[in-house]
């Protein structure tokens, strides 16, 4: 089982059970129950999620050894630079960028930038690119064979309403 947090970070158990429930909610497509599950600790749970986004980029890339190339595109479907991108996703990219590259405190600082200057909608759409771009890299994980998080899996494999 691969661990993000530290085992001293207090509600490790409480913040990965609120993910699983926000991941679960995500993956049957109901984002109002996902961003609900969210609404907590939101900066904690969205470090945490790109935080395992970057570990899972790195085990699908070989542990650096396969690039893995983050792309972002347009409403057309044109790529486009990252600056180009609206401020959600620009966000997004660039802390799973910063968590790729093993640099946590550049992440949290983009976060922290997002979240203290966002409008409720793009605090929301930057909660469920963390949640979506989890769910495909754990899937795509889970279907090599690579190991994820039980919280991540517990979500891929539920069932309920």
């Amino acid at each position: 089982m691969i661990v993000l947090v530290d085992a001293d970070f207090p509600g490790q158990a409480r913040l990965a059970a609120q993910a699983t429930r926000a991941l679960s909610a995500a993956r049957r497509g109901d984002d109002a129950a996902a961003l609900a599950h969210a609404s907590d600790n939101v900066r904690d749970l969205i470090m945490l999620l790109f935080g395992e986004c970057g570990i899972l980029v790195s085990a699908l890339g070989d542990g650096g050894t396969t690039p893995v190339k983050v792309q972002v595109f347009d409403d057309e479907g044109s790529e486009v630079s990252i600056d180009q991108a609206d401020p959600p996703v620009r966000t997004a990219v660039r802390t799973l960028l910063a968590e790729m590259h093993g640099n946590t405190d550049d992440a949290r600082q983009h976060v922290a930038i997002a979240l203290d200057n966002a409008e409720p909608e793009e605090v929301d759409s930057l909660v469920l690119q963390a949640l979506r771009w989890t769910l495909r890299l754990a899937g795509e994980c889970v279907h090599r064979d690579i190991d994820v998080p039980d919280w991540i899996t517990d979500a891929l494999a539920d069932d309920e309403p």
